[in-house]
C-alpha cells in the first residue's frame, strides 16, 4: 500500500492545483501591458498582468479557488472585453479598435453562450425599437399593422423561447444566469406607450433572482439597476419632479432587493453613490430616513461606512441645522462654523487642483466682493494638502472671505461630517447655520442668493 501513497498524491495534487488559462490574440495592439481585473459591480480590481508579444498574445492563469464569475482584459482605458470565468479554458481573438464588434470566442462554453444570446438580443432590441413607432402611431385599421403587431409580439416570444432553451440545457452556467436577470418582462402590442412603461416598472424584477450572489462578480445588478431607472427618467422634469420620480424607482428596487442582505447592501451603495454624483439631495435623504445597511448595527463603534453615510446624508438635509466644526485658518487659528458672524453663510468645499473650482471661485469672489452691504460671509474650506498650493490660490485671487482648511484632503474630518467625495460642494446657510439649498453651479448659485435677496 505504501508504494502506492507517492502516485496518489501526485495524483491528487495535481487535480488539486490544476488551473485554467485565458489564451487572446489582441490584434492592432499598441500598448503591450495587458491587466486582468476582477469585476464587484461597476469595481474593477487588478489581479494579474502579463505583457503581449509580438502579434498581441496573451496568456493568464486560473487558479481553480478563484471564484467563477466575468472579468476584464484591459490594455487601455478604453480598450477592453469582458470574459465569463467557470471553470474552463478561454480562448479568444479581438481587435483593440473596436473589441466589441470582433471578439471572437474559440474556446469556451459559458462565453459562446452568453456573446451569440447577447448579439441576436441586441438584434431583437434594435427590431423591436424600429416597431414601437409603428404599432404606436400607424392606423390600427391598416394592414400593415396588424403585420408590425404580430411581428413585435413574435420577436419576443422567439427570444423568451430562446432563453428557455438555454436554461434548459445550461441550468448551471453562470452566462445563463446573467441573461435571466437582465431579460425583460413580455410586452404585449396591444398596450399605448403609457401602458407599457407602467408594465414595465411594475414587472422590471419579476424574473430577477436577489438570492444570486454570485451575479455580484459581474456589473449585471448595477446595469439592471440603471435600465430601471432609465424607466423614471424624462429630461422635461424639473429636478425636483425627477428626484420624486426617482424616489418611486428605489423604493420599488430596495424592496425587491431586500430579500438578501448582500445584494441589497450591494445595491443600497451603488445608488446612494450614484444620487450623491448627481446631487440628487432629496432622494439620498429619502434613502437615508426608509433603508438602512443590513450589517450595521446599533453599536456606533461597528456602524458600517455605508450606514455612516447614510445618517451623515440626514443631518445635512435642506432643513437640518449644518454640524459645527472648528478648522484652522491660514495662521492656524480655529474658526467655528457656528462663529461666523453673518445673515447668511455660503460653505464652500474646494480645492486648488479642482478645475471647476478655480474656475467657480474667482466668479464667487466678485460677487462676494461686489456685495454693498455685507450680507453674507463665505467660508471656504480648502480639501487640500499643500498648504504651498493653497495659499498660493488664495493670495493670486485675492480671497478675502473666511479660509480654513485642515490640509489632509478627503481624510480630513470636515470631508467626512459633510459627506465631501467631490469638490466643489455648497451649501447656503441662514443666520442660525439652517441649511436653505445646496448649489451644484455657479448658475444654480446665483438662483439660490436671488431667492434670499443677496443679489439682484
Amino acid at each position: 500500500m505504501k508504494r502506492f501513497l507517492p502516485f496518489l498524491l501526485i495524483l491528487f495534487g495535481s487535480r488539486l492545483s490544476a488551473q485554467n488559462s485565458v489564451e487572446g490574440t489582441i490584434r492592432n495592439l499598441e500598448i503591450r501591458n495587458v491587466y486582468l481585473m476582477s469585476l464587484y459591480g461597476e469595481k474593477s480590481t487588478i489581479i494579474d498582468s502579463v505583457t503581449a508579444d509580438s502579434t498581441g498574445k496573451v496568456r493568464f492563469l486560473f487558479p481553480s479557488n478563484r471564484h467563477q464569475g466575468m472579468y476584464r482584459i484591459q490594455w487601455s482605458k478604453e480598450g477592453q472585453t469582458d470574459l465569463i470565468w467557470n471553470h474552463e479554458d478561454i480562448r479568444f481573438i479581438t481587435n483593440s479598435l473596436y473589441p466589441g464588434d470582433s471578439l471572437t470566442i474559440l474556446t469556451s462554453l459559458e462565453n459562446q453562450i452568453y456573446y451569440t444570446f447577447s448579439r441576436k438580443d441586441r438584434n431583437c432590441q434594435a427590431r423591436l425599437e424600429l416597431l414601437m413607432p409603428v404599432v404606436d402611431y400607424y392606423p390600427v385599421r391598416d394592414t400593415f399593422y396588424r403585420v408590425a403587431t404580430r411581428e413585435l409580439d413574435l420577436i419576443q416570444r422567439n427570444q423568451q423561447k430562446s432563453l428557455d432553451s438555454l436554461v434548459r440545457l445550461y441550468p448551471d452556467s453562470y452566462a445563463v444566469r446573467l441573461l435571466r436577470l437582465y431579460q425583460s418582462p413580455f410586452i404585449p402590442s396591444s398596450l399605448t406607450k403609457d401602458e407599457r412603461l407602467a408594465l414595465l416598472r411594475q414587472h422590471y424584477f419579476d424574473k430577477v433572482d436577489f438570492n444570486d450572489t454570485i451575479l455580484l462578480n459581474s456589473p449585471a445588478f448595477a446595469n439592471k439597476t440603471i435600465s430601471y431607472l432609465s424607466l423614471y427618467s424624462n429630461n422635461r422634469l424639473t429636478q425636483k419632479q425627477l428626484e420624486a420620480e426617482f424616489i418611486k424607482a428605489v423604493t420599488v428596487l430596495l424592496s425587491a432587493a431586500s430579500v438578501n442582505a448582500e445584494v441589497y447592501k450591494f445595491l443600497l451603495d451603488y445608488v446612494v453613490g450614484g444620487f450623491d454624483k448627481y446631487h440628487l439631495d432629496e432622494v439620498i435623504t429619502y434613502i437615508a430616513d426608509n433603508f438602512q445597511d443590513p450589517y450595521s448595527c446599533e453599536d456606533q463603534q461597528r456602524k458600517t461606512a455605508l450606514q455612516k453615510k447614510l445618517e451623515t446624508f440626514k443631518k445635512i438635509a435642506v432643513g437640518k441645522i449644518a454640524p459645527d466644526m472648528g478648522i484652522p485658518d491660514q495662521k492656524g487659528k480655529i474658526v467655528t462654523l457656528s462663529a461666523v458672524p453673518a445673515e447668511y453663510t455660503l460653505l464652500v468645499f474646494w480645492s486648488s487642483d479642482c478645475p471647476h473650482c478655480t474656475d467657480l471661485l474667482p466668479r464667487l469672489n466678485t460677487l462676494y466682493e461686489n456685495q454693498k452691504t455685507k450680507r453674507f460671509e463665505v467660508m471656504a474650506v480648502s480639501m487640500d494638502t499643500s498648504s504651498v498650493a493653497w495659499n498660493n490660490f488664495i493670495r493670486t485671487h485675492k480671497l478675502r472671505w473666511v479660509n480654513v482648511s485642515e490640509l489632509k484632503g478627503f481624510a480630513g474630518k470636515a470631508a467626512d461630517t459633510y459627506n465631501i467625495y467631490a469638490t466643489p460642494t455648497m451649501l447656503l446657510l441662514d443666520r442660525e447655520k439652517k441649511i436653505l439649498s445646496k448649489p451644484i453651479s455657479y448658475r444654480s448659485l446665483e438662483q439660490a442668493l436671488r431667492e434670499v435677496n443677496l443679489i439682484p
